[in-house]
């Protein structure tokens, strides 16, 4: 697996998607308007629950990235002083609206945070937006968690 730095997002038609990332689609969608359990929604399908695990938070129909503009990013930052203020700054200044904000207590140097945002107003890609924030010298990663509402 490629290191976190180096992910790259694309938008790609559904005929060139493997048959698994299809299944995968569809369990979500199942999940959703069924509300379903994972195992129900992958039998009625005939998706291996591993496979739809491995796909679960890789694909997305573009729909749900379009209409929601809610973006829900994971990191892990350096515990010193100012450093969630500088983060929340830089995730302003690329016109994120901040919904939430979730962290927990540093433990041997190292705080997790979650962030939810509104990118409606995002200025910058998502690749670029996360290259912004691996810059900020105290966040060792930054990854995407889910993008929409749910």
């Amino acid at each position: 697996m490629k290191d976190i730095s180096e992910q790259r997002y694309y938008l790609v038609r559904e005929d060139v998607l493997t048959e698994a990332m299809v299944k995968t689609l569809e369990v979500k969608k199942l999940l959703q308007r069924d509300r379903m359990s994972i195992l129900d929604a992958v039998a009625q399908t005939g998706l291996s629950r591993s496979a739809f695990y491995k796909y679960r938070d890789a694909v997305f129909p573009f729909h749900s990235i379009v209409k929601e503009r809610i973006l829900t990013v994971f990191l892990q930052l350096e515990d010193r002083s100012g450093t969630l203020a500088t983060l929340l700054q830089s995730v302003a200044e690329m016109g994120c609206n901040i919904l939430t904000i979730h962290q927990t207590i540093p433990i041997q140097g190292r705080a997790n945070v979650t962030l939810s945002l509104d990118v409606t107003a995002m200025d910058v890609d998502l690749d670029m937006f996360l290259q912004q924030l691996k810059k900020l010298d105290f966040v060792e990663s930054a990854d995407v968690v889910s993008s929409g509402s749910s």
